[in-house]
């Protein structure tokens, strides 16, 4: 966004540079050239005829700047858009007057830090031409650059500046440029600091940078987070891939219906807020609470300028200090009226001074007459008033004899009086104390008394205590002697267990022996049975001899059907659950 006053101030540059002889006035072919340079910069198409056409009838040679500001207003900055790059238009104009007035190569700055001062100085001088600056807003640019290189600059500097541009009102373009480049303010402070400090102002002051810095952005199709150079101005907030400003990746602009809300916390990003705009939304990450809180603050602010329709802060601050310079240079006014007034009433009371003075002398010679004369009769007077003086004396000195005798005797009345007031006082004390005294006694009778009667009472409760532990500790002798007792029956009773499972073990040990040995002998017999039985089915075949009986089925057994008796089933079996008991016993 551009500014007519902004404007006319580098193009007034442009053309005091042009005017080489300093008479004021530029001839019409380096004018038509000037023009021809606007209308290319600020992408409006150049007509020279019209340029002749208007200066057709002004053949008096070179032109002033106000012969040709009518011109620059209706053919120029009338159809100026807004699309066109201020930043471009200003190094335009400042190539054509640097050179003439000022040589980078003789100060500690560059030729680009001496354009941005150049532009500062546009920005912050006053709306009058010649154009100058007033030495509270070079006080406040100073300011803003002690702010910007904080890590260096020293605030006795500051005071220095502040004392030598305290006899000057006004400074031109290229003496601001002078005294900054010269490093006068600047002992100690390194080049390059001083350049970014310069820059930081510039970008603060002319680019409307308001706040900049890295932060995290939430992509629009593949959701992905990517770092970039954040940089805020009042109607807009780009980012760029990084902070040289060179490669843009995007533009958010601030409308009035916007917001900024913050976001909580997720578990792959923190410090999160969110833009929204009326057709997209952009989701943000800072880098720590504080710098969220103040991206948010920073945003608010803008879009409240923009809602509120008031210009840029720092326009509106140097409006506000501008409003502040008149007010007080008004009230600087009016004291000097006032002081005028002042002197004037004091010159007529001092004419009106005079004229008593002169009254007075005449008034005081008068006097002197009178005071002669009053004189003399005083001397008579105090003659005669020293006789009577006299008199008086003597009858005074008799008087104070007298006075003095009676004093004497009131004072050894007042001693007798002060002797006695010593002696009651005396005796009311003596008697105090007694009374005092008596009254100790008797509290210290109540205290024994009662003393007396708490320990009667605890040696009361002391024998109730004793007796009550005497018939516990017979009890308890009881107790244990019948405890005693039944614990020795128990461990004879014990004893008498320990032998018994004694003898019934060694039992048991010998009818295992005797289990175990008839076991075998079974087994053996079994043995040969079986050793029998298969000699016989083998030679004889399966004979058995037909014996009168019931007739169940026969059972089948793994020897065959018919192989054994049910008797014989039965006793197997009996070896069998025998076998198997005598294992559990075992195991």
């Amino acid at each position: 966004m551009w500014f007519r006053e902004d404007l006319l101030k580098s193009i007034w540059h442009a053309f005091t540079a042009l005017d080489v002889d300093q008479r004021g006035k530029v001839s019409k072919s380096q004018l038509k050239v000037l023009s021809h340079s606007l209308c290319t910069v600020m992408k409006i198409p150049h007509d020279p005829l019209a340029f002749e056409e208007h200066f057709k009838d002004d053949d008096k040679g070179p032109l002033s700047n106000q012969g040709y500001m009518p011109y620059l207003n209706k053919f120029i900055l009338d159809k100026v858009q807004e699309d066109f790059d201020v930043l471009e238009f200003n190094k335009m104009c400042w190539t054509l007057c640097h050179k003439k007035n000022i040589c980078t190569s003789n100060l500690l700055i560059s030729n680009s830090d001496a354009f941005q001062i150049w532009c500062i100085f546009n920005f912050l001088s006053e709306d009058k031409y010649p154009l100058a600056i007033v030495t509270e807003e070079l006080e406040y640019f100073l300011q803003k650059l002690t702010d910007a290189m904080a890590s260096g600059w020293s605030e006795e500097n500051l005071s220095d500046a502040k004392l030598q541009l305290s006899s000057r009102r006004f400074l031109t373009v290229w003496e601001m440029i002078q005294l900054v480049g010269t490093g006068a303010f600047s002992k100690g402070m390194h080049q390059q600091s001083l350049s970014m400090g310069i820059n930081e102002v510039f970008q603060e002051l002319i680019l409307d940078v308001i706040k900049q810095g890295y932060m995290m952005k939430k992509g629009h199709k593949r959701k992905n987070w990517t770092e970039r150079w954040f940089v805020l101005r009042p109607t807009s907030m780009s980012y760029y891939r990084c902070e040289d400003l060179v490669d843009i990746k995007g533009h958010i602009t601030l409308e009035q219906n916007c917001s900024v809300e913050s976001l909580p916390d997720r578990e792959t990003k923190k410090c999160l807020f969110i833009i929204k705009c009326p057709n997209k939304s952009f989701e943000i990450s800072a880098s720590d609470k504080k710098k969220k809180l103040e991206w948010i603050q920073a945003i608010q602010s803008c879009i409240q300028l923009l809602r509120l329709g008031l210009p840029s802060p720092h326009r509106e601050a140097r409006l506000r200090r501008r409003e502040l310079r008149q007010r007080q240079q008004e009230k600087d006014d009016d004291l000097a009226e006032r002081m005028k007034q002042l002197q004037a009433a004091n010159d007529s009371n001092q004419m009106q001074l005079d004229v008593l003075r002169k009254k007075m002398e005449a008034v005081a010679a008068e006097a002197a007459t009178e005071e002669e004369r009053r004189r003399k009769t005083q001397l008579d007077l105090q003659d005669r008033f020293r006789l009577d003086l006299e008199r008086e004396k003597m009858v005074r000195q008799q008087m104070e004899k007298q006075v003095a005798q009676q004093s004497s005797e009131l004072e050894q009345y007042l001693q007798r009086v002060r002797e006695l007031e010593d002696m009651y006082r005396q005796l009311e004390e003596a008697l105090e104390d007694e009374r005092q005294a008596k009254q100790d006694e008797e509290a210290m009778r109540r205290l024994q008394a009662r003393l007396l009667e708490e320990e009667a009472a605890r040696r009361a409760e002391l024998e109730c205590l004793h007796l009550q532990q005497k018939q516990a500790l017979c009890q308890t002798q009881a107790e244990k002697r019948e405890l005693e007792a039944e614990r020795l029956d128990k461990e004879r009773e014990l004893q008498a267990a320990v032998v018994q499972l004694e003898r019934v073990e060694t039992e048991r040990h010998g009818a295992l022996q005797k289990y175990e040995e008839v076991s075998r002998n079974l087994e053996r017999a079994s043995n040969k049975t079986k050793k029998w039985k298969d000699q016989v089915a083998k030679h004889e075949g399966l004979v058995r001899l037909i014996q009168p009986g019931h007739k169940a089925p026969q059972r089948v057994t793994n020897w065959g059907p018919a192989s054994v008796t049910d008797v014989e089933l039965e006793l197997r079996k009996k070896f069998w659950q025998e076998s198997k008991n005598y294992q559990g016993q075992s195991s």
